[in-house]
């Protein structure tokens, strides 16, 4: 394990039933700092928070401590397992869960998105959809938006034709792979050539359990349990998978679409329940989504299918999924998905910020505006691109509100004269500009004339919406003296 890496264990108790102390007693308590924390208190504290793991801890990683290290793994430990896939230049983590829904605690390890390709593609086709994947981007309020991974189908089920498609793929690319195919003979073939990629092995099931297992302890791959709509045969193979030594383990119910689809999200929402609300070890594993299968049915336009994919995908997201393996490389049908799972995995006890400071857009000079915002990541993601799509020369001050938005944090008295004069002063605004003048949100007008009195700065109020900051600033700069 590296320091980095999530904490595995012997699941004990949920991560709410843990407090600081419980974690503080195990700790060296020399409150040395090398942690980046005021003491061994308040680094117990983040840990039970879920912002820091103990491998952040270095006197932990020494060999006399090695006891204590394990023994706070166990205390620490996600009711879902974690699991990674790939290697370690680029890899993905599923799992790592606490709580069964996120308002008790936060969500860790969002849910990878895995786009398929199969082995009877020609070469050009199967590199040019491995571009497509690799490039696929989308920017959402700061953050990069990405595909993770690529899962490799064997429709010819021939070794030969499977392995040289496996060559092709990670010789081209280094996103995590998903090998598919029940046969074992396929995927051995398969994993022959990147036995050190540490790829996902699918699927074992009533059937090939015994040869998967061996193939997965061969080559310490993670190995996905195929049993669906069956869960007792669920149990059973874990149970039997355990006992083999393999426990690097996705679990797939199955996923079934139209009529079947409710008895998909029964099957996920038991499962995980099972895993957080009854300590049930043998069902406290990541679980894989195959909205994929989609595609398995009748002969519907390509665009019901993509919606059906799109409407399955948001589903399992919402019902526990890890990880979906996913068909369609079409925008609408993959930016609900990226975005959802954004909104999903933000931690619901902070509003998504950036960081406060003065932001200089173009090239402004010592007369050019001066205008303030809030640090709500959304606020400020629409204000800059208002500001560039604009051209506009200027300096914007981020107020640090907590993360909230302008006219949240003025009826909250978060966003005052007050904490306008400070953010001026912290940031020495003053010396950008030979001017003293400061354009307010519209938002925030009520609260311009104190901020006028406290600041000694000349307030103009913009607009409620800055996209009207151009006409704006064309009819009020430079001010009137």
């Amino acid at each position: 394990m590296t320091p980095s890496q999530p904490l595995q264990g012997k699941k004990k108790k949920g991560i709410r039933e843990i407090s600081p102390i419980d974690v503080y007693k195990l700790l060296p308590g020399t409150n040395c700092g090398e942690c980046h924390e005021s003491n061994c208190m308040a680094f117990a504290t983040r840990i039970v928070n879920g912002e820091l793991v103990i491998g952040d801890c270095p006197p932990l990683l020494s060999e006399e401590n090695a006891r204590t290290y394990k023994e706070l793994a166990v205390l620490l430990a996600p009711m879902v397992s974690v699991v990674t896939i790939g290697s370690d230049a680029h890899h993905i983590t599923l799992g790592g869960k606490y709580v069964l829904q996120r308002h008790e605690f936060t969500y860790h390890n969002p849910s990878p998105v895995v786009i398929d390709v199969h082995d009877l593609m020609s070469e050009a086709e199967l590199l040019d959809r491995v571009r497509q994947i690799e490039q696929f981007s989308y920017n959402y309020i700061g953050r990069k938006l990405v595909l993770d991974g690529i899962a490799i189908r064997s429709t010819s089920h021939d070794p030969d034709i499977f392995k040289k498609a496996v060559k092709n793929v990670a010789r081209n690319s280094d996103y995590p792979l998903v090998l598919c195919s029940f046969e074992p003979a396929v995927l051995e073939a398969g994993i022959s050539e990147i036995p050190d990629r540490h790829p996902l092995l699918y699927a074992a099931n009533h059937e090939n359990w015994k040869i998967m297992a061996d193939l997965s302890l061969a080559y310490n791959a993670p190995l996905a349990v195929y049993a669906p709509n069956d869960l007792p045969l669920m149990r059973s193979l874990v149970k039997t998978l355990l006992q083999c030594g393999v426990n690097d383990l996705v679990l797939d119910p199955g996923t079934f679409t139209e009529n079947g689809l409710p008895d998909t999200i029964n099957n996920f929402s038991l499962i995980r329940t099972q895993a957080c609300r009854n300590n049930d070890e043998l069902f406290g594993f990541p679980l894989l989504g195959s909205p994929i299968s989609v595609w398995a049915g009748g002969e519907i336009s390509d665009d019901v299918l993509k919606w059906r994919e799109s409407v399955t995908a948001s589903m399992l997201l919402s019902r526990y999924a890890d990880m979906l393996i996913m068909h369609s490389l079409d925008g609408w049908v993959l930016l609900p998905q990226l975005i959802w799972r954004f909104n999903l995995y933000t931690d619901p006890r902070k509003p998504v910020s950036v960081e406060g400071g003065v932001k200089i857009f173009g090239s402004p000079g010592r007369d050019s505006p001066v205008l303030i915002t809030t640090n709500y990541a959304l606020t400020y993601f629409t204000v800059e691109s208002d500001i560039k799509s604009a051209n506009i020369d200027c300096f914007l001050v981020v107020a640090d509100t907590g993360g909230i938005s302008v006219e949240s944090a003025v009826a909250g008295r978060i966003f005052t004269a007050d904490s306008i004069a400070l953010s001026l002063k912290q940031y020495d605004v003053q010396s950008f500009v030979n001017h003293k003048t400061l354009i307010l949100p519209g938002l925030a007008a009520r609260i311009s004339g104190e901020t006028e009195d406290t600041t000694g700065w000349k307030i103009l109020v913009g607009p409620k919406d800055s996209s009207r900051l151009s006409p704006y600033l064309r009819e009020h700069w430079p001010p009137e003296s």
